[in-house]
């Protein structure tokens, strides 16, 4: 056998005791694909589950499980060696069966959607293998839902078609996780602006609330921004309705065509939550009331793109109130002198109440989380700050929805940020931790004993060892796998990075850079029944051998 490991040494590892409030210590997301983190209780009490789902600048798409039944953390690692954009953050769904499904996309240069599915209801640290969703276009932020109305379906929306606002419907997965689209993919509308970016907010019954802007606020002054209904039509069809439910096209014959002209908002003026004439609008969020009327989360960026502001937007049920919550400074980040200076700091609305709004604010040199609390009739009541004093920007903030009655609600991004990819213009990419308000030591210790191997990038693959009476190896398509006397259970993810993306990669152009492992710690157990393999403290493989 030869050599494949520096060390070999047995530890007690302590799962759930990491610093109070940290949930990784390299994670990143964007703000469009939703949702990136969610909670999940069910009313057997048998899953009480936080699943927070984020990307590493070596392009790694992980998750956190937060486990309070069992009091226990444990981070998966769900796809590995993938596009190192920010973009491809993974979004969750919870199936009629309690199992997890988890979508991912490459960042506009790959026509197919990703997901693997939990193999256990409310259980991430067993996933099952991953499937492709094929498309005739390219594909970036997903947003999955089920509808009571339609429950036998997946509404699945993405920038897709034309680089617009695309939907599909897929069957429920199958036997083998397979799922089909029975419908679309279809684009939803037609903006004169090259890109819209849409947020999207389901009512989990009948309806998909849709806001979108004209396109890109670097490329569109001004910039407006748009509000439609997706009417599921109970599974025969969506339709795009405005605010009051007149309809506007049926999404399977027409796509809705929207402009920001004069004679556009005399025609659609229920299609409008912004229309200004001298500044670029862009969205955060969208949520709805105990009332189901929508609010959403916006900010109006200058001309000269150096001035943010964030504002409230509320449907009174006859207009659109605005109100102006903070000072959002100019772009966050260390190069916004240089690139993305349309990028804000970041706001969440409480999706159990949506009078309060967390916002990324400058204070000082940083920019601090703050909270904003409305009266009812639109006016500022409260302001407090959920970080202080901080050595490096806190932005990105988000509310994990179905939180409300756990104590894990609100998390964030923090350190530096220099682009959205790491590629050789921007190598640092985008190394920051995710945080939470969530005081981590709470949990419950699990002990267990492991081995800890260091694997060598210079005897790589077609290697061995034994640890007791199972094989550890690296095939020779760059997978990991376990052996035992009875079958051999290969990871999902190779083993590899996208590091090289820093030295050779222009953007989102559909290359790819294998990077090899020069070290990864590699841990096996044995836990509740189960041989866990970890990659660096991420379950890599679960399986009952």
């Amino acid at each position: 056998m030869k050599r494949l490991l520096t060390i070999i040494l047995l530890i007690l590892s302590l799962a759930g005791r990491i610093n109070a409030g940290n949930i990784t210590s390299e994670g990143a997301w964007c703000w469009f694909a939703d949702p990136r983190a969610l909670h999940y209780q069910n009313a057997a009490g048998t899953i009480n589950a936080t699943y927070i789902g984020f990307i590493d600048i070596h392009g790694n798409i992980r998750a956190t499980q937060v486990d309070f039944v069992n009091g226990r953390r444990d981070e998966v690692l769900i796809r590995s060696y993938f596009q190192p954009d920010d973009h491809n953050n993974p979004t969750f769904l919870i199936l009629p069966d309690e199992r997890v499904m988890i979508f991912y996309t490459r960042h506009t240069d790959e026509p197919c959607i990703w997901y693997r599915i939990s193999q256990r209801p409310g259980d991430i640290t067993s996933l099952g293998r991953e499937h492709r969703i094929e498309t005739n276009h390219n594909t970036t932020y997903p947003s999955p839902f089920i509808m009571s109305d339609d429950p036998s379906h997946i509404y699945l929306c993405w920038r897709g078609i034309n680089w617009h606002p695309t939907i599909a419907r897929l069957t429920l997965p199958d036997a083998e996780d397979n799922v089909t689209v029975d419908f679309g993919p279809k684009q939803i509308v037609q903006s004169t602006g090259a890109r819209p970016y849409a947020k999207y907010q389901s009512n989990g019954r009948d309806k998909i609330y849709l806001t979108y802007t004209t396109g890109h606020p670097d490329n569109e002054w001004p910039c407006w921004l748009y509000f439609n209904v997706i009417d599921i039509n109970h599974g025969n069809g969506p339709i795009l309705r405005d605010i009051k439910g007149n309809e506007l096209a049926r999404i399977s014959e027409q796509t809705f065509r929207v402009s920001k002209s004069e004679e556009y908002k005399a025609q659609y003026p229920l299609t409008l939550i912004d229309s200004p004439s001298d500044s670029r609008n862009w969205v955060w969020q969208i949520s709805t009331d105990a009332q189901e009327r929508p609010v959403v989360a916006m900010t109006r960026i200058s001309n000269d793109k150096n001035s943010h502001t964030y504002l409230h937007a509320k449907w009174t049920g006859k207009e659109w109130r605005l109100t102006e919550l903070a000072d959002g400074g100019h772009a966050f980040h260390q190069s916004w002198q240089r690139t993305e200076k349309c990028y804000s700091g970041g706001m969440a609305i409480d999706p159990s109440n949506t009078n309060v709004v967390y916002l990324s604010v400058p204070v000082g040199n940083v920019y601090e989380i703050s909270k904003v609390t409305l009266k009812d009739n639109g006016k500022i009541k409260e302001r407090t700050y959920v970080t202080t004093s901080s050595a490096k920007n806190n932005m990105r903030p988000y509310v994990i929805p179905g939180s409300e009655t756990s104590p894990l609600r609100l998390c964030w991004m923090h350190g530096d940020y220099y682009y959205w990819m790491v590629n050789r213009n921007f190598p640092q990419g985008y190394p920051t931790s995710i945080e939470s308000d969530y005081d981590f030591n709470e949990l419950n210790a699990h002990v267990t004993e492991d081995v800890k191997i260091l694997l060598d990038e210079k005897d790589y693959k077609g290697q061995t060892l034994q640890v007791g009476p199972l094989m550890i190896g690296v095939d020779a398509d760059n997978y990991l796998y376990i052996r035992s006397q009875r079958r051999v259970e290969r990871s999902q993810c190779r083993y590899l990075t996208s590091d090289d993306w820093s030295r050779f990669s222009s953007g989102t152009s559909g290359d790819s850079w294998p990077t090899r492992i020069n070290s990864a710690h590699i841990t096996l157990s044995q836990e509740d029944g189960y041989t866990i393999l970890r990659r660096n403290g991420a379950i890599e493989i679960k399986v009952k051998l």
